[in-house]
Formats: C-alpha cells, structure tokens, sequence
C-alpha cells in the first residue's frame, strides 16, 4: 500500500539508479590512482544538479570529497538530513562471486553488487524519495539535505569533515541510511579501536632467557582481557536491541617490524583490539581499567613494558523514541506497510555516531539484511529497497509537516 508523497517513488529510477551507483567502483585504495570515492560522488552530484537541488562537492582529503545537497521548501521549519555513504569495502577473492561485484546484476528480483545494500542502494532510496517530494507537490516547511559522504568504511573521514564545516548545525533531525531489513535503529553499539604493544629484546630462540620475549607478555594480557570481558558482560548484561558488549584481538603481529623467523626472539609484539560497547559503559573508564590491567601485570615482572594506544572512539548512541524524528519514520512505516515497525539497534557504529555527538537526533534504517553488507554476493532486493524509498519521502513529508 502506498499512500501520500510514497506514492510518487517510481520503482524502475529506485533501481535503475541502484545500479548505477553500484556500477562505479569506490573501494578506498590508496596505492591505486583513482581508486576512491571521487566518481560515484562526481556522479551523484550530477544526478542531483539535474533535480534542480542546491549541490556541494567539497572535498576531505585529496580524492575523497563529500557530496551535500539541498532541497529547500523556502518556508520557515525543520531541517531533515538523510546521510548515506558513497564508499564500499573491498570485494575481496573475485573468483567467489556469482556476479560481477560491479556489474549490478538484477537477478530473481535482487540487485546483486558490492555496496547493493551497503550502502548505495539505499543511498538511491534517499535520492529518489526526495523526487518523490518533488513530484508530490505537497506543502511543507523547512528542508531536506542530504549528506552523501566519504569513508565510511575507515575512519569516518567524511562525516567529520561534514560536522566541522558546521553542516550539523541546526539540522533537526537524521535519518541514516543502513541496511536495517527497514528496522527502526533507535540504539548503536560504541567503538574503541585500540592497539596494544609489548617490548622485549631480541634473542636466540634457543637461548631465549638472554632476550626478553614480547609474546609471552602479550599473551598474558589477552588472557587478563578475555576475563574483563566476561566481568563486563555480567555487568552490563545483555542489551535488549544490541546484545552483548566485546573486547576481541583482531590482529596479532609479532615482529612488527623485519621478517618472522623461528628461531628469533622477536623484540615487540602487537594486537589490534576491537571493543564494542552498549549502554551502561564508559568508555574513559573501560580505558582506565585496561591500563590498570598493564599495570597489575607488570608488578610481578620487571621485564614487562607494554603500552595502550585509542586510536578511534565512538561512543554508543541512544535515541529516545518518542523524538519527532523516530515518530515521523515510524507512522511512515506504518502508512507505507500496513504494520506496525520493529525497534532495533544497530550492531555497529555508523555516520550517525558523530552526527549524535553533535547534538543531532538520529534513526538509522535502511533496505538490506544487516549480515550480507561486507559478504561475496552482496545483494539487496528491490521490492525492500523500494519499500524503503516509499518509506523515507513519506518520513519527510511527516517530518517537515509538523
């Protein structure tokens, strides 16, 4: 069922458009020239020049810019921001793909192609749902802008340079555009990226005792960590929307330096830690413990030296659900569908992340089942995705109508 400005999404541009986007590579490589998000985003800016819409390309660091449009009522309201990515992770072992990771293959009423569904399909969605406002011609006050940023994947590049330009400020309220199977995300998991490092002296392996081994230090503290983690969890609990928190060793490198070899004695060793948090943790004291932890282990050892690095922080989120802006998408859905929605939380951090630290309301939705982003054979299907377009115009017609 699709009523009001829903009505107006045309179901062949949501796809064609999809397609389109999915078709211009954009994984962020910085050994290969061109290899960026510099001509999906040049594309994108042309798309939405044609709309008539007020266009800004301005670029974060070289070859990666940020695409941020505007569609103004010119009355006096509400500022709506949807925010959707323009780069995509690699797609890895090209011969385990069924289809062409950039050929945007419809097949069984799926598009199948690396970011399909994270994210450029719904990115499509946002694009098409504010034609859909425009061929509505409906009355409403204030603006839609659309945020259309750079990296995503890594670090959050383009999301940050968006909030220090000051495009955050005054927006009222955003919707984050992420495969959530149309879920209402009303919650996200925080983030800490950090990198441990212990320091020996390099050594014969078959005299280690003349040397001072890092590995061994390590792998005491990644013991120690596991433990924490099962304290955490017992005392946070399990989050009804996000599940349990986590501390997990990604990487683990010993040497960091020069070639591994055997028989040596390596003199420093290193682990990549991914820790994801939910609601009830402080991540200033999640930090303090970790280094109360080096500092207990290294009482009892004069050999041990080993240091904690942050290198990336994102705190949880949490929005309440009666902000006008969850209100808005939820009686959409409802309009859109015929159901009531499904209230969720996102299992990782997004955009969203740093637009909520900037004093931003957001709710993060999308087409997409939230376990294929990232897989081989990524997909999104179409009937979800268009569901999705109808959903956000008929959000942003509620939005700016109050």
């Amino acid at each position: 069922m699709a009523e009001g400005v829903s009505r107006f999404v045309d179901e062949a541009e949501v796809v064609s458009l999809a397609q389109a986007l999915v078709r211009i590579p954009s994984v962020y490589d910085p050994a290969r020239e061109g290899a960026n998000e510099s001509r999906v985003a040049a594309f994108v800016a042309d798309v939405l020049r044609e709309m008539g819409l007020e266009v800004h390309v301005q670029e974060v660091v070289p070859g990666r810019p940020n695409v941020i449009a505007l569609y103004d009522s010119g009355r006096p309201g509400r500022t709506l921001l949807f925010e959707g990515h323009t780069d995509v992770v690699t797609a890895g072992d090209l011969t385990r793909w069924s289809h062409d990771p950039f050929g945007a293959a419809l097949v069984d009423g799926r598009i199948y192609g690396r970011g399909a569904c994270d994210t450029k399909g719904n990115l499509a969605a946002a694009i098409c749902a504010v034609r859909a406002l425009q061929r509505g011609g409906g009355r409403f006050s204030g603006r839609v802008m659309l945020c259309i940023p750079c990296d995503e994947e890594g670090l959050m590049l383009g999301i940050k340079d968006f909030i220090r330009r000051g495009w955050a400020r005054g927006v009222d309220g955003a919707i984050i555009c992420e495969p959530e199977q149309n879920q209402i995300c009303i919650t996200q998991k925080g983030a800490m990226r950090a990198i441990l490092r212990t320091y020996g002296r390099m050594a014969h392996g078959a005299m280690p005792l003349t040397g001072i081994n890092p590995t061994t230090r390590m792998a005491r503290i990644l013991v120690v960590l596991d433990e924490f983690e099962q304290l955490e969890k017992a005392r946070v609990g399990e989050h009804p929307m996000l599940g349990w928190p986590s501390i997990t060793p990604t990487v683990l490198q010993a040497p960091v330096r020069g070639e591994a070899q055997i028989n040596v004695v390596p003199d420093q060793c290193m682990a990549a830690l991914d820790i994801r948090t939910v609601p009830g943790q402080d991540h200033a004291i999640l930090r303090r413990q970790m280094e109360d932890i080096l500092d207990r282990l290294g009482r009892g050892d004069p050999d041990f030296h080993a240091e904690l690095e942050v290198i990336e922080e994102r705190p949880w989120t949490q929005t309440d659900p009666d902000a006008p802006v969850v209100r808005a998408l939820a009686d959409a859905y409802r309009s859109v569908t015929g159901r009531d929605p499904v209230y969720n939380g996102v299992p990782g951090a997004t955009d969203g992340t740093f637009l909520h630290l900037a004093g931003v309301p957001i709710v993060t939705t999308g087409a997409g089942d939230r376990h294929i982003p990232h897989h081989v054979d990524e997909y999104v299907e179409v009937a979800e995705l268009v569901e999705t377009a109808r959903i956000y115009a008929e959000a942003a017609m509620r939005f700016l109508s109050a």
